[in-house]
């Protein structure tokens, strides 16, 4: 049940998260005994001067050294894989061709990026991965539109100038300008940071974002396919396949009516129970697609009404002022009544709790058992899909369930107020 890091947490160890605060460092309360602030700390040192020849200034001086070679790499690079995907455009291969050379584009950019880090001391993200939904067409159109592989493309054209010039001054500098060199390497080593931050770190926060929206719009897209295909099975193999042998059976009824008249009696309450059996059937089919006793009472009676279905005791413990958004209602459903499905079949245990609290803008789940513990995101019982659909709403999941037992799953999905006469 891999999941994706940023959605899920595993612990082996560790309390709980507090009931106040959102998933993260799980630290231990405040004492309220303490004082407010902590008292002042010691200035800083001051910061000791860096020496005119020391690790730093030869590191700066092998990095614009080594800016002839990189640059004619990227320069050449950059004209034939644009030129040679551009002019062939017209071609069934051009636009392949140029996507290729944007996806090359990106390896130069992490090759660039590793070598400011370690020449330059410049720490710099690595970019998103493209998504990878959507086919040939799919992959096609992002490598098309990726504007980290565009800005390294740039960044391949304006390095070659400026290449010849470090390189050049610094040579020059090595050979003729010894005491001056340390002040014209860190100048230049400067403008290379500036160069590397500005066209080869991810754009900002935003474009991380979006690559993780596409991300979840497909597993959006995936789970609700895999709902259709689940009902669509439920209403074929139960009550479909039980309303045809009920008609069936009626047909044969009718035919034995005045012939048989207590065979054809004997057929009808067989059929008046498939009745019975089917009608229960489709009621628990549309509990699984959105319970009445959600839309209706809210979360408080639907969890209790989830609890008393689980083959331990449960408790079940919402404290809500008012009703989240109808859909992070339903997410939340869903979530509890997966994992004490998870309780019934893998716990193995005496007794569970739900707790439902708000905490700021956020909804807090949190489903404890006493069991024997060991549940992963890996371990085949569902929290691998639970996970995604959590995250698809920018939701978390965090697992606490160390060998032994107690297992404790808290979930955070964020609140988005109901809307006025829901």
């Amino acid at each position: 049940m891999g999941l994706s890091p940023r959605r899920v947490t595993h612990l082996p160890h560790g309390p709980a998260p507090s009931r106040t605060g959102r998933l993260g460092p799980m630290t231990a309360d405040r004492d309220p005994a303490a004082p407010l602030s902590a008292p002042p700390s010691p200035p800083a040192a001051a910061p000791r001067p860096r020496p005119a020849y020391g690790k730093e200034t030869w590191r700066e001086i092998a990095h614009l050294l080594t800016n002839l070679f990189t640059a004619l790499v990227g320069f050449v690079y950059a004209v034939v894989s644009v030129a040679l995907g551009a002019g062939l455009a017209v071609t069934v291969i051009g636009l392949p061709l140029l996507a290729l050379g944007l996806g090359g584009a990106r390896g130069i950019g992490r090759a660039e990026r590793a070598r400011a880090r370690r020449l330059l001391g410049v720490e710099i993200a690595e970019p998103s991965a493209l998504p990878r939904r959507g086919g040939f067409f799919g992959w096609l159109w992002a490598s098309l539109k990726d504007p980290v592989a565009w800005r390294t493309q740039l960044y391949g054209l304006l390095r070659l100038p400026w290449g010849v010039v470090t390189f050049s001054v610094t040579l020059v500098s090595l050979i003729v300008l010894w005491p001056v060199l340390p002040y014209v390497a860190r100048g230049f080593a400067n403008a290379d940071r500036l160069m590397v931050r500005g066209l080869l770190s991810p754009s900002d926060e935003l474009e991380r974002r979006i690559a993780e929206l596409e991300s979840d719009r497909g597993v959006v897209v995936d789970t609700a396919a895999a709902d259709l295909r689940r009902i669509e099975r439920d209403l074929h193999d139960g009550a479909q396949a039980r309303l045809v042998a009920l008609a069936m059976g009626l047909g044969l009824a009718k035919e034995k009516l005045l012939e048989d008249p207590e065979t054809a009696a004997a057929m009808v309450d067989e059929a008046h129970g498939e009745v019975k059996l089917a009608l229960q059937e489709l009621r628990d089919l549309a509990r699984g697609i959105h319970p009445a006793v959600l839309t209706d009472r809210g979360l408080d009676a639907a969890l209790s009404s989830v609890a008393s279905r689980c083959t331990v005791p449960v408790k079940v413990a919402v404290d809500l002022a008012e009703r989240p958004a109808e859909a992070i209602e339903g997410i939340a459903y869903f979530t509890v009544s997966e994992l004490l499905q998870n309780v019934s079949k893998h716990a193995r245990a005496r007794g569970a709790s739900v707790e439902v609290w708000r905490s700021g803008d956020r909804l807090m789940l949190q489903v404890r058992d006493d069991g024997v513990g060991g549940a992963r995101t890996d371990g085949g019982t569902g929290l691998a899909g639970l996970g995604e659909r959590l995250g698809a709403v920018d939701g978390l999941l965090l697992v606490d369930s160390p060998a032994g037992g107690p297992t404790v799953i808290t979930a955070e999905l964020p609140w988005r107020a109901r809307a006025a006469g829901a």
